[in-house]
């Protein structure tokens, strides 16, 4: 008899978004309401395979499980490093789930590897091919503790010279799409037979074995299902998940078959909504009914070792049916179909890329030469940097690989020239191509990196390879409104981003004018300031900052010393001036100038003082880090939007009765009386769920009002603010458990909520309520049995707390 075998594998991935210059990622204003798209997904999709609920009968959860402990997966590196700082808490679920599977499936873990920044493996030179799997090694064994079996290739396009790399790290396995099989045959057998995405039987292993004498095996994975999971609502129900792929079992009398799928692990949550619902609870189906056997490919692998052999067809991938030409031509492959044929861009940005990383590496090569014996290897090695920063372990990195201490000039050009290597690379990112304009966000941040290795080439040898740059862009056609080519992009969206020590100083000014300010080194991002001598007089609303300081960035540690000053005139007019530090009798003189003219009153003077004395760019709001800028900007409007509240609130009590009046006659209110009274609204109820202390019952009223003038809500972030104070409340639950009060509280909040906005996030609070159920409830149970009134009210509020989290207690 045939065992039946399933693995369901996820590519969990986001591209790289950190700024380049910052190493951190920016607000990002289209993924409203969260502060970015990794935040956005996280929230979405990764959190939640972390914590899914299966649910009963009767639509009520009746369990909380780790999606990751029971399929098999890959996080892309950049993504799971983001993780580990911004999310611990995920980060931690896929790390123990990792550990579980491998009770679980015969010692095996059912993580494994991927290439490190997602680079189009075939179409990387064979360096970067090298770099790329050894750092994606080296990630994993951080991360998991363990070497990796298998390892992801990015989009998986594949060619023999990439399996061969792969083969020579010990990964054992990869997975492919059934479209990049080319031909089979039992091994021993000489005759060779061709085979399609339709025919290829993807239900075994296949062995494959590469000119250097070296084998590697691949898994094809089922197509149809796999689409149908990404395109074709199959998430809709995890019954008719699991039934699709046992539907996929053939009859064929062989000792094992295997039935796996291979998606974006971003359909199961993000793609979408309860995805990883549909996930969970196909599983569960499977297993409780024991339809088949749930196994991850290192076991399966060690069970059924392969009876056939394959070859690919070279330069092949799972998302081009042209191979690998959609990050390099317009082969006409486009996420938006109406946009297809029309990526001429493609080409030039890549050709000019190319251009790059060659003559980036004849400068590395040459100027690292003088450190090291072996400057590939080393950056081979970077990785360990990469993944601690720690300036000793930096320091022992330098030591070991120059074999002496360096000077702090030599020191930064170290680095410099190592992190140009890191950013060319990381200017590869697929997901650069993968879209259908070149403005696109994901072009833009591939250029953006190719900027900040131009920057680091240009402050080693003196030499710009920007003009070149740009010029080769004027190739590259943009059908975006407003843009006829990449070149204009490039200046539009990347030039403006860049990044020097002179605008970290200006940043540095323009942010103390705003903040409390201690003398001290103070952070930001991937830079410190060690501030001296600062200064600031207030005159009214005006401020004006003058000071001392050293730059160093933490990346490369070059330091700069500066002369800062910074003026605030009112309203948006903030600048700042930053000039390499002078004398100390230049500085004082200086400073005495600028502030006698303030207190004089005199702004003109001491705009004209800040332009002669301060050589170079001037600065304003529009050069804070985004973050920050937004900031800013909020304190500097916090009038304007009093002024608008006062005439809107006005405009909104006035008129109340006229606007009922109208609802009451069914008629639609006028949009100059609807902005106003939604504008109220929406401000209140967001204010109100903000608050420390919670009042269910202005809530309501406040909900209600919105009822009966039939007002248009920001349901999205009400629905985030509301998910997060539930959250927020279940948590003092979880150290109160005994607060019946807070319970009560909570109760009546879901009530209101829940007529508020639909859909509210409520995993959070699942959470806690099913952990109390299994930990605190049966002591209240008991404590009831004793004819303790306080636990029997609890229990009520409990039990009712239950129905609104659509909970089951265990």
């Amino acid at each position: 008899m045939t065992e039946k075998y399933i693995c369901i594998h996820c590519h969990f991935y986001q591209p790289p978004r950190e700024n380049p210059w910052l190493e951190e990622v920016e607000l990002q204003d289209s993924a409203y309401p969260y502060h970015d798209w990794n935040t956005r997904i996280t929230e979405e999709c990764y959190r939640r395979n972390a914590v899914s609920r299966i649910l009963g009968d009767d639509r009520k959860i009746v369990d909380i499980v780790n999606n990751y402990a029971n399929i098999s997966f890959n996080f892309g590196p950049t993504l799971l490093s983001w993780l580990q700082v911004h999310v611990p808490r995920t980060y931690n679920r896929i790390i123990e789930a990792d550990r579980l599977s491998r009770e679980r499936f015969s010692g095996h873990g059912c993580a494994i590897a991927q290439g490190y920044n997602h680079m189009i493996l075939p179409l990387a030179n064979e360096r970067d091919k090298r770099t790329q799997v050894l750092w994606g090694i080296r990630d994993f064994q951080k991360h998991f503790g363990r070497d990796p079996e298998g390892m992801w290739l990015p989009e998986t396009a594949v060619n023999t010279a990439t399996l061969e790399v792969l083969a020579e790290q010990g990964i054992r396995f990869t997975i492919l799409a059934p479209r990049q099989a080319q031909r089979v045959r039992k091994i021993g057998q000489k005759q060779w037979k061709k085979v399609s995405e339709d025919n290829v039987d993807p239900s075994m292993p296949y062995l494959c074995n590469l000119p250097s004498g070296k084998q590697i095996v691949l898994f094809f994975y089922d197509g149809p299902i796999s689409h149908d999971v990404a395109y074709g609502g199959l998430l809709h129900s995890g019954e008719n998940f699991a039934s699709r792929l046992m539907g996929a079992f053939n009859q064929e009398d062989r000792p094992s078959q295997l039935v796996h799928i291979a998606t974006d692990g971003e359909s199961f949550g993000h793609h979408h909504a309860h995805g990883d619902m549909a996930l969970s609870y196909c599983l569960h189906h499977i297993q409780a009914n024991d339809l088949a056997k749930v196994t991850i490919y290192g076991e399966y692998l060690d069970k059924f070792p392969p009876t056939d052999e394959v070859e690919i067809w070279e330069d092949s991938s799972w998302s081009c049916v042209h191979g690998v030409e959609r990050w390099r031509n317009n082969c006409g492959c486009a996420a938006d179909h109406s946009q297809s044929g029309k990526q001429e861009w493609r080409a030039p940005l890549r050709e000019a890329l190319d251009q790059l990383r060659d003559t980036f590496a004849d400068l590395y090569e040459t100027r690292m030469a003088g450190f090291c014996e072996a400057p590939w290897r080393l950056r081979d090695d970077y990785i360990k940097v990469i993944l601690d920063r720690n300036s000793d372990n930096v320091n022992q990195f330098i030591s070991r690989w120059t074999g002496r201490q360096l000077e702090n000039g030599d020191k930064t050009t170290f680095m410099k020239l190592i992190e140009l290597q890191r950013n060319a690379m990381l200017m590869y990112t697929s997901c650069g191509w993968f879209f259908d304009d070149i403005s696109g966000i994901e072009a833009v941040q591939i250029m953006q990196y190719a900027s900040r290795a131009m920057q680091l080439y240009n402050e080693i040898s003196g030499i710009t390879q920007e003009t070149g740059f740009k010029k080769h862009l004027e190739q590259a056609p943009s059908r975006k409104k407003g843009f006829s080519n990449g070149r204009e992009v490039y200046e539009a969206y990347v030039e403006p981003a860049r990044i020097d020590l002179n605008r970290v100083g200006a940043h540095f000014a323009l942010s103390s004018i705003f903040d409390e300010f201690c003398e001290s080194t103070t952070d930001i991002y991937a830079y410190s300031a060690a501030m001296e001598d600062f200064h600031r007089l207030e005159a009214g609303v005006q401020t004006l900052v003058t000071s001392r300081a050293t730059i160093q960035s933490k990346i490369t540690f070059e330091e700069h010393s500066i002369d800062l000053a910074g003026l605030y005139l009112g309203d948006h007019n903030i600048f700042a001036a930053v000039r390499p530090r002078g004398t100390d009798e230049d500085f004082i003189d200086l400073r005495m100038r600028l502030e006698t003219a303030f207190l004089e009153g005199d702004s003109n003077e001491v705009m004209r003082l800040m332009h002669v004395s301060f050589y170079g760019p001037s600065y304003s709001v529009t050069h804070l880090f985004k973050d920050q800028q937004r900031q800013i900007l909020d304190r500097l409007l916090v009038g304007t939007w009093r002024e608008i509240e006062s005439s809107f609130r006005h405009i909104y009590e006035h008129n109340y009765s006229i606007m009922l009046m109208l609802r009451n006659m069914r008629m639609t209110l006028p949009k100059a009386l609807a902005a106003p009274a939604e504008f109220i609204v929406n401000g209140e109820l967001i204010r109100e769920i903000q608050e420390d202390s919670i009042n269910v019952d202005r809530l309501k009223s406040l909900t209600d009002e919105a009822k009966r003038l039939s007002l248009h809500l920001d349901v999205e972030k009400l629905r985030f603010e509301a998910s997060r104070k539930i959250g927020e409340l279940m948590g003092q639950i979880e150290k109160t458990p005994e607060n019946t009060e807070l319970l009560e509280v909570i109760e009546k909040a879901l009530k209101v909520f829940s007529d508020l906005t639909p859909d509210l996030d409520l995993q959070v609070a699942q959470n806690i309520f099913f952990s109390l159920a299994k930990k605190v409830y049966p002591q209240f149970e008991a404590n009831m049995e004793t004819g303790d009134e306080q636990a029997q009210l609890w229990l009520k509020h409990f039990k009712n707390l239950a129905d609104h989290l659509d909970l089951v207690i265990p």
